[in-house]
């Protein structure tokens, strides 16, 4: 408190944001209740729990608060953040979307992706494993415990939508289609698209996703489309790999909370992240996940294959990288 109530200081080595962005939160999450501590104090050993891997002994001998109340303050500023997630973790309006879609044009460097309002992936999260039945359920393909967070991104890295939940075992075309996005269609509309990886389905609908080609077979045409397609889809790994960056003493390492807790606390880091670039709160040196290949399951149901879709979008993005001199001729 000392360091927070002197404003010359940098509270981003103890708390991992600016003091800008702590006080954005406060004002975001302010609430007349008061337990005693006052709301400023509550966020602040939210954010340094989170800046020390939620150790209720490191944040009780920081604050002098014992540890039974350290637990229930983080309880509530999650329960606070999770009910304002919708301030900052929103789907674009349909005025909105052109902007979007150009600043998936600008990262694949292709006009033929002119109509993509979103990259979609999925995160594992790692956990303690639950001490009960479902323990194995937990365990993903890498053999560690996690709990899964699916996310679309705009261009600039922005949470756009976040699902939480799922035990790592589930596959993550599995997640999708159980996913409020997914079975609502919600998003994106019509025309539009998802950019995903070879874990989800190329789809028409219910909702537009575009796949990678896992064995390109027509030359130039498909791999440079696999091209373009990296380039634009990349922007969601690098949000996961910003969020874990800025958390990493608690997302690096199992969350030292139940499975049940699990989620609140990471979709409150999400929309931390979604805050800290509106406040142009950046972090250094932010390491870039490797790209996670997986094969998706075959489709089933009323889903409409949307391999015709990524056909067309192949073909425009390999004419507009053709020569002037070559754009006469009749490639349809």
């Amino acid at each position: 408190m000392a360091l927070y109530g002197n404003p010359d200081m940098c509270l981003k080595r103890d708390f991992r944001v600016t003091r800008a962005t702590a006080q954005s939160l406060m004002r975001l999450i302010a609430s007349p209740q008061d337990h005693g501590w006052g709301q400023d104090m509550e966020v602040l050993v939210f954010l340094y729990s989170l800046a020390h891997g939620l150790s209720l002994s490191v944040v009780s001998r920081a604050f002098g608060i014992p540890k039974s109340t350290i637990h229930d303050m983080i309880h509530r500023v999650s329960r606070e953040i999770k009910g304002k997630l919708a301030i900052l973790i929103s789907l674009p309006s349909p005025e909105d979307l052109p902007d979007v879609a150009q600043g998936f044009m600008d990262l694949s460097r292709s006009p033929a992706f002119d109509h993509v309002a979103g990259a979609m992936d999925g995160c594992h999260i790692r956990i303690r494993a639950p001490g009960n039945l479902h323990q194995a359920d937990y365990f993903n393909y890498k053999l560690f415990p996690s709990i899964q967070m699916q996310a679309v991104c705009d261009a600039k890295g922005r949470f756009l939508d976040i699902f939480v939940g799922y035990p790592g075992s589930v596959h993550d075309a599995r997640v999708l289609r159980n996913s409020p996005i997914f079975h609502q269609a919600l998003y994106p509309p019509a025309g539009y698209y998802l950019l995903g990886d070879g874990a989800y389905p190329c789809l028409e609908r219910p909702i537009g996703i575009l796949t990678p080609y896992k064995h390109p077979l027509r030359g130039r045409i498909q791999e440079e489309y696999n091209v373009c397609h990296a380039r634009a889809r990349s922007v969601v790994e690098r949000a996961f790999g910003m969020m874990k960056a800025r958390w990493r003493a608690t997302l690096s390492k199992a969350l030292e909370v139940s499975p049940a807790f699990a989620p609140d606390i990471i979709a409150c880091c999400a929309f931390l992240h979604n805050l800290c670039l509106s406040m142009n709160d950046d972090l250094e040196d932010i390491e870039m996940p490797e790209p996670d290949p997986q094969i998706a399951p075959p489709i089933r149901g009323p889903e409409r294959s949307g391999n015709h879709t990524r056909d067309r979008i192949a073909l425009m993005n390999a004419v507009g990288h053709l020569p002037q001199h070559l754009h006469e001729h009749n490639y349809w």
